[in-house]
């Protein structure tokens, strides 16, 4: 199979889809790579890195799509990108479409086929594509709120472990997956006061034995939501339900509530953000100020740690690729189902229940579009 692996054009987008040990495992499949020229500078790997491995170099971004069945690639496609897609491809990426409306129309319009990395489940219910980035991005959201905390920001001053005879900030943060327990075990290293807020009692027992109480676990409700919010410097926003946008959990209202300069990191913005006053930001102007509440909004977090993403990233994604590679997309999803949850469009249809559900839109069920 002919691969494309193109440079991500996306703001400050440094990650690549495939490292050369990636694309050497394809190659070994006898299956014909084709990078980008300089795709992997911003992760650290040079094109001579992907020749010596026996990959092709295309510097032409038109030959490259156009010469290609699979594109693997880190982010959504951008416009210039959906313009180059046709029924002949298949797209492996994240694509986040719940959030975005015109993306979702637009790529359906292409009758391309397209799978993503954030919906594909495991046997154990987890989601094992996004988890890798969503361990990065967790880690990154306290390093980002406390750079945002900082009065040259906008922040409030407080310094998150605090010093001795000064109490340290109070970190909040919503959600216990693992974006949530990969911030909150970043703020207690840190030295902040850490409080955990989840819908799963089961998730906030193991949170609490794992932690052996050194972080206050509460379940969550609107009440508790209001509550910790009022005391709290850095809010970290790390709710996500399979496919679907994220529940806004903290209104516009509930700003006043808030310390001024205190901070909200939306960790969900990929997926509409989960607070109200959320909009997607970039590496190149990441916050923005609501009511004196500083907001981090930044769509593509692990971007800016590029060579660690992308190592992350084509650990978890390359025996998926493998799979497209060597059987083709459909044979790929009709043997292995939780890889068939990944299936968001095909044909020109929605395959996907929970991003038809967000914009009312019909969708055509996996199984009745693998049978076809």
């Amino acid at each position: 199979m002919r691969i494309a692996v193109p440079a991500e054009i996306k703001n400050h987008e440094y990650r690549v889809a495939l490292t050369p040990a990636g694309v050497r495992e394809l190659i070994e499949h006898g299956h014909d790579v084709i990078v980008q020229c300089g795709a992997g500078i911003g992760s650290g790997y040079e094109d001579a890195a992907y020749e010596a491995v026996g990959a092709r170099l295309e510097g032409d971004v038109e030959t490259l799509w156009a010469g290609a069945e699979l594109i693997v690639k880190v982010k959504e496609p951008q416009p210039e990108e959906i313009a180059r897609l046709t029924p002949e491809h298949t797209l492996f990426t994240y694509l986040h479409l719940a959030a975005d409306e015109r993306l979702t129309r637009s790529l359906m319009e292409t009758g391309a086929t397209s799978i993503a990395y954030e919906t594909i489940t495991d046997e154990r219910g987890g989601l094992p594509l996004l988890a890798p980035m969503s361990s990065v991005a967790g880690r990154m959201a306290v390093q980002a709120g406390a750079h945002a905390l900082e009065k040259a920001q906008g922040g409030s001053g407080v310094l998150l472990p605090g010093v001795p005879g000064v109490p340290p900030a109070a970190v909040t943060v919503i959600g216990g997956g693992v974006v949530g327990e990969n911030a909150a075990r970043m703020a207690l290293g840190l030295g902040a006061d850490v409080t955990v807020l989840d819908r799963s009692l089961t998730r906030l027992e193991a949170l609490d034995h794992r932690y052996q109480g050194r972080l206050r676990t509460v379940y969550s409700t609107v009440d508790a939501v209001e509550a910790a919010i009022r005391s709290s410097d850095l809010v970290i926003g790390a709710v996500l339900i399979l496919g679907a946008a994220a529940p806004k959990l903290i209104t516009r209202q509930m700003l006043a509530t808030m310390k001024p300069g205190s901070v909200l990191v939306d960790v969900a913005i990929d997926q509409g953000g989960c607070f109200e006053t959320s909009r997607p930001t970039t590496h190149a102007e990441p916050i923005y100020t609501v009511d004196g509440i500083v907001h981090y909004c930044v769509a593509n977090m692990p971007g800016a740690v590029a060579p660690t993403s992308t190592q992350a990233l084509t650990s978890a994604t390359l025996p998926y690729v493998l799979k497209l590679a060597d059987q083709g997309w459909r044979e790929a999803l009709k043997n292995d189902g939780h890889f068939q949850h990944g299936l968001n469009t095909a044909r020109g249809q929605l395959t996907h229940p929970a991003v038809a559900e967000a914009f009312g839109l019909p969708f055509e069920p996996v199984a009745r579009m693998l049978g076809g």
